[in-house]
């Protein structure tokens, strides 16, 4: 097995370090190897290719890191045909909020969160995806 070296925050590590503690796992590199594991095969769903999605993906960002921001926007022009609508707020004391709708398919919407995740600063990114071509509540896999 390789050895890889990653360099992150100490905050960051000593959660990592608190997780594999709490969870049982042997050690930082078996949770990142889950999580890396996890990540590569969010969007590897097939039931979702060729489909027409609608994604919801939510950016948390320090109101006073406007690297970001700016991103977002340069993201949001970037994306225009997959970016239905795109919401800016503020959150607490020192937080800013970034909320977008996408429509379009996997791939794209893949691309798009990769993009969002790989900006330098942002917080938290969170997103789901659900199928709108043939939208049944009711139905079951």
């Amino acid at each position: 097995m390789a050895v890889v070296s990653v360099s992150m925050p100490d905050e960051l590590l000593e959660r990592l370090d608190q997780f594999a503690d709490e969870h049982g796992y042997t050690g930082r590199s078996e949770v990142v190897r889950e999580a890396s594991r996890n990540l590569l095969g969010e969007f590897e769903d097939t039931r979702l290719e060729d489909r027409d999605l609608m994604g919801i993906v939510t950016v948390l960002f320090d109101y006073e890191t406007t690297k970001v921001e700016e991103r977002m926007m340069h993201l949001r022009h970037e994306h225009e045909d997959l970016v239905a609508s795109n919401f800016h707020s503020h959150v607490g004391d020192h937080y800013c909020m970034e909320l977008f709708v996408l429509e379009g398919e996997l791939e794209d919407i893949s691309t798009f969160v990769g993009k969002i995740r790989a900006t330098k600063d942002a917080l938290t990114v969170d997103y789901s995806v659900i199928p709108v071509d043939s939208f049944d509540p009711i139905a079951q896999d």
